[in-house]
């Protein structure tokens, strides 16, 4: 103790570091609960016929085969979306418009953008592109809205990988005689690569488990089909979750927790991914 009975520095930093641990560890014990809960009551019901049956009104015979077909085929829509968009912009504003009024105005949208909630995006994408493009409750509606949602994660990452490439790589591609288009495309985005995969790959592990927008744009609960193209119609693996979670038999409750495990899984494998590549592009940015 300090003279007038207060506390030392020192004893404020320990006191701290406990408050701060004991914070996290209920944080991961909640987890470690709420996850414990959906493994003992999904994993039984994780075999092949359900990954490969149709929905039903029997949960014994219920399956995820049409939700993960439709997931699969809206991030595919999704990225070929966002990718050319998020990227080229990310470029533009760290290579061409660092001192343009304009790209300041377009770094604060997409600053704001970030923290707008998931269901305004449903809401725009209901009003712009079902209602006025009249692409319907569609798979492409639905990639159009979740592009506008994880476009921001993109633009920033791409901006952040480019920003972490030396000075000195550009300045020696100009030596050579490159043009500022050369340098780019030769040059900075191979050596920014690693770090603009992570963002990608970050951006589409949260438009997985998105539910919200996909429900204001008319994603529907029951699809006893696949989709074969951009207009028709879709369930994805959320929404299916979704569904059941709201049923009143206890055996649909059980394949929502077993969905809920599927979805996990698909989220952990992106971001390993994500994290394996990240590693390696710190790794060759220091060599």
């Amino acid at each position: 103790m300090s003279k007038g009975g207060l506390m030392s520095p020192k004893t404020k930093d320990s006191i701290f570091k406990v408050f701060a641990i004991l914070c996290t560890g209920l944080g991961l014990l909640t987890l470690v609960v709420l996850l414990s809960v959906i493994v003992y009551k999904g994993a039984g019901r994780l075999n092949w016929s359900f990954f490969t049956s149709l929905p039903s009104r029997n949960p014994e015979e219920s399956g995820i085969y049409t939700a993960l077909a439709g997931m699969v085929s809206l991030l595919v829509f999704t990225l070929a979306i966002a990718l050319p968009i998020g990227i080229l912009s990310g470029i533009y504003l760290e290579e061409y418009g660092k001192r343009s009024r304009f790209a300041r105005v377009i770094e604060i949208n997409i600053s704001n953008l970030a923290g707008v909630p998931s269901v305004i995006y449903g809401i725009l994408g209901l009003q712009v592109f079902v209602r006025w493009c009249e692409m319907g409750n569609s798979i492409l509606a639905a990639a159009c809205t979740l592009a506008l949602l994880i476009m921001p994660v993109i633009i920033v990452s791409t901006r952040e990988a480019i920003k972490a490439v030396p000075n000195s790589l550009r300045e020696a591609a100009y030596g050579l005689g490159a043009t500022k288009w050369q340098t780019i495309r030769r040059v900075v985005v191979p050596a920014s690569f690693g770090g603009i995969l992570t963002g990608v790959i970050l951006s589409v592990s949260r438009a997985i488990g998105e539910t919200a927008p996909l429900i204001v744009v008319g994603a529907l609960a029951y699809v006893p089909f696949i989709p074969e193209g951009p207009m028709d119609q879709f369930t994805s693996l959320p929404i299916q979750i979704f569904n059941w979670t709201t049923r009143p038999q206890q055996g649909f409750i059980v394949n929502a927790a077993a969905g809920i495990i599927v979805l996990l899984l698909f989220t952990l494998i992106l971001n390993g991914i994500a994290i394996y590549f990240r590693n390696r592009w710190q790794k060759r940015t220091l060599i």
